[in-house]
């Protein structure tokens, strides 16, 4: 049976063209207007506190008179920069965290050069987190603090409270890959597949350190319609609306701002998360020391994105499996992997989720 052919009303067509043109016209009178400051990301008030090599800790100014007596850390991944977790002024975790009353330091990895090709996992983990564990626990005179590890930065976090855990008062995170082949109806995460399908030895011999642009390149192919095509189209909607299309530039501007990753600390998180799951697999090692999860016996917030193509929800929910601690909290958001940082439920309810959950084991 022939079908009939798709009936187009000139009229209509016609109008969705002459609104489309206006919108561009209007887009480009307010690209012009925009300033270079205009676009900036991480701007809420902080101070360097701690420097080493390229690494930088900071510490955000309290917006409250007497902040929540112990603070938290925020680790985040190597790949990307931490700036996703400060966008700006109505999309900002460390904003919401400060209003809260916490008191907030993060970990900026910095840039690493070729002369970093050859730091290892040993050396983010048992060597710059714990350092900076120790500033903070300093600063504040405390035996312990609160850790909050993002993405990979949560992977990290897992590991280093593992290796250190007189020194985690709580453990916080947040759509964190923790078993890499977990499956959600049957099928692998589309990080996962990539991950355990990379020849990393001759990556990373080919390149050193591993180009920002090819992670870039890799992530966004991971869902390649959507992020090269119809993100773009969808920017066309909002052309002649100064303060959403400041949103869109704001983003794009920290997606493409995307650090080398240090080469063999890159392998060696390949091959052993990726490739062997030696994390759940109680086989992972940092330094020749054993991560063993069940050295998590202090509190744990363990929160996932029930909509994350990066990190699918079996990954991070499979920590709870593994843990020692009886204080255990799984929370869902339903967003996605940046869904998680700028969607307005994840505005509303995040960080008085976190920030609540922490004042209770003060």
């Amino acid at each position: 049976m022939s079908q009939s052919p798709i009936q187009l009303n000139p009229v209509e067509t016609l109008h969705e063209l002459t609104e489309m043109h206006r919108k561009l016209v209007e887009g480009m009178r307010t690209l012009s207007r925009m300033r270079h400051e205009d676009i900036q990301v991480g701007t809420t008030p902080k101070e360097p506190v701690y420097r080493e090599d390229k690494l930088v800790l900071y510490h955000y100014l309290p917006v409250v008179e007497r902040p929540f007596p112990i603070p938290i850390l925020i680790v985040y991944a190597l790949v990307n920069r931490p700036a996703v977790a400060d966008l700006q002024p109505d999309r900002s975790l460390v904003r919401n965290l400060l209003a809260q009353g916490m008191d907030v330091y993060l970990i900026d990895w910095g840039y690493p050069s070729r002369a970093d090709r050859y730091l290892t996992l040993e050396d983010y983990i048992a060597g710059y987190l714990d350092t900076c564990v120790d500033v903070v626990r300093e600063r504040h005179g405390l035996e312990k603090i609160n850790l909050l590890g993002i993405c990979q930065g949560g992977t990290f976090s897992v590991c280093y409270a593992a290796l250190y855990p007189e020194k985690v008062k709580n453990l916080t995170v947040m759509v964190a890959p923790i078993d890499f082949h977990a499956t959600q109806e049957g099928r692998s995460g589309l990080l996962n597949l990539w991950g355990l399908g990379l020849d990393v030895d001759s990556l990373v011999e080919a390149t050193g350190n591993i180009p920002g642009e090819l992670m870039n390149f890799g992530f966004v192919m991971l869902k390649p319609l959507q992020l090269n095509f119809q993100k773009y189209l969808d920017a066309l909607e909002v052309m002649d609306d100064e303060q959403k299309l400041l949103n869109f530039l704001r983003m794009e501007k920290w997606i493409f701002d995307s650090p080398d990753l240090a080469g063999e600390a890159f392998r060696q998180f390949v091959k052993d998360f990726f490739h062997e799951n030696k994390l759940v697999r109680g086989e992972a090692e940092i330094g020749g020391r054993r991560i063993d999860l069940r050295r998590l016996t202090m509190p744990v917030l363990n929160i996932y994105a029930e909509q994350d193509h990066l990190v699918p929800p079996p990954s991070t929910i499979a920590l709870g499996e593994h843990v020692g601690t009886s204080d255990y909290t799984l929370c869902a958001f339903p967003v996605g992997h940046i869904g998680m940082y700028v969607s307005g439920k994840a505005q509303r309810d995040l960080a008085p989720t976190i920030a609540n959950w922490l004042k209770a084991r003060a």
